[in-house]
């Protein structure tokens, strides 16, 4: 073959010579196109913070939402709950559904939310980005369009993007509300499927029961998939909760939710997939999705009995970490608006999604936070790792930290600010 050089290629097996011939350098292994879509800009902007840190000087994180890993742990309840599954050697594989105690708790829980679910529609996973990854992989073809909210948690473009599919961001008004006729028009032929997110990462936005039931609404008439992200159900601060299942009827709404946020379980990742039970849209989806969760074998048995015990145990912590959360909020919020950024008060999660001025100093959003972080230490995430159309131009605070590591962080925004602008 011209341009490529050859060499005799053997594979010696037990002593035994196999001549395969002539093989040409020239070819490589080839990587799946698949992959190249794949981001996910809350951990990719680390590897700017190891170069940082690699020459001594402190980073004050405020980029990923872990809460665990700042002064809000895990209730001695369910520490407990997995230490006693673990000595008494349940540390086998259980049903690839679930631990159907288990499945019974998060039917009462769903229930009490107002969505109708049987513990055969409910599938525990390895964390709701499993739980993610089963619903796109089974509703997502090549060519289809999936419309998601701007900005959006990056994994629901990067899962649409790697099963063949194309994210389509629909706007919101100022308020937090979907813009019902920019998703209107964005609707085709190839759509599959409608994603809310609520309360919203990383706009902290949490959609009324009118708003909800609008998306329903068009869903229905569009015949679109609903996939609901309800896993910061338990951290609101000014409004009222909502559920999906408030509104949902007969909808094909598949609930995700988990246990990583409110119940303090970041690293054991446990969470699970609800079908709407009322929905005969979802038939397809009740023979499929089982399948996946076969082919995976079983989540982690400890963590699922330990599961049991966050939702039947005491609640008491939860009310406690909002306020703490609530102060935090309102700590940041008012630090920002007094250095002139704009700045909308999240309802819910932990997170804020501020508005920076990039054309006096920056290239872009992803410039203004490498610049941050190298000047200052202090690690955000670009708002265009939310979604490029309503993201860009943002930058993504997690506000999770005590008080007095915030005031230094917005201290050093401040400084900073002051000698780009």
């Amino acid at each position: 073959m011209p341009g490529f050089h050859a060499k005799r290629v053997y594979i010696i097996c037990e002593d035994i010579t196999f001549y395969l011939g002539h093989i040409p350098l020239g070819f490589r292994l080839k990587v799946s196109d698949r992959t190249h879509g794949v981001e996910y800009a809350i951990r990719d902007i680390i590897s700017y913070a190891r170069k940082y840190q690699a020459s001594g000087k402190e980073i004050i994180y405020l980029n990923i939402g872990d809460p665990v890993r700042f002064d809000f742990k895990t209730p001695d309840h369910i520490k407990r709950a997995l230490v006693d599954a673990v000595m008494r050697d349940e540390n086998y594989y259980t049903d690839s559904e679930g631990l159907p105690e288990l499945r019974q708790a998060i039917m009462e829980k769903e229930s009490e939310k107002g969505f109708d679910v049987t513990v055969e529609d409910i599938i525990v996973t390895n964390g709701v980005s499993e739980g993610l990854d089963m619903t796109m992989a089974s509703i997502v073809d090549p060519r289809t369009e999936v419309l998601m909210p701007g900005p959006y948690y990056p994994p629901y473009a990067s899962y649409t993007k790697f099963y063949g599919g194309k994210p389509i961001e629909f706007k919101l008004h100022e308020d937090g509300r979907p813009n019902l006729e920019d998703l209107r028009s964005k609707i085709t032929s190839r759509s599959r499927a409608l994603c809310i997110i609520s309360p919203n990462n990383p706009t902290g936005e949490v959609f009324d029961q009118k708003s909800l039931q609008q998306l329903i609404d068009i869903a229905t008439e569009y015949d679109l998939y609903v996939i609901c992200d309800e896993i910061y159900d338990k951290i609101v601060f000014d409004s009222h909760f909502t559920g999906i299942g408030k509104v949902a009827k007969d909808a094909p709404v598949i609930l995700l939710n988990g246990f990583s946020k409110a119940y303090l379980m970041t690293g054991w990742r446990c969470g699970y997939i609800c079908l709407n039970s009322s929905s005969k849209k979802l038939e397809g989806l009740r023979e499929d999705i089982p399948k996946l969760a076969r082919v995976r074998i079983a989540a982690n048995l400890p963590v699922q009995i330990a599961a049991v015990q966050a939702l039947r145990g005491t609640q008491a912590h939860i009310s406690k970490m909002v306020d703490k959360l609530r102060t935090r909020r309102d700590y940041v919020v008012k630090r920002l608006n007094a250095m002139g950024i704009q700045c909308k008060v999240p309802r819910g999660a932990f997170y804020i999604f501020p508005k920076i001025n990039t054309d006096s100093r920056w290239k872009d959003d992803q410039h203004f936070v490498i610049d941050l972080l190298n000047s200052t230490g202090v690690l955000t995430v670009h708002g265009s790792g939310f979604g490029s159309t309503y993201g860009s131009g943002h930058f993504r605070i997690v506000y999770l930290p005590p008080e007095e590591v915030l005031e230094k962080a917005m201290d050093k925004l401040e400084r900073f600010l002051n000698t780009k602008l």
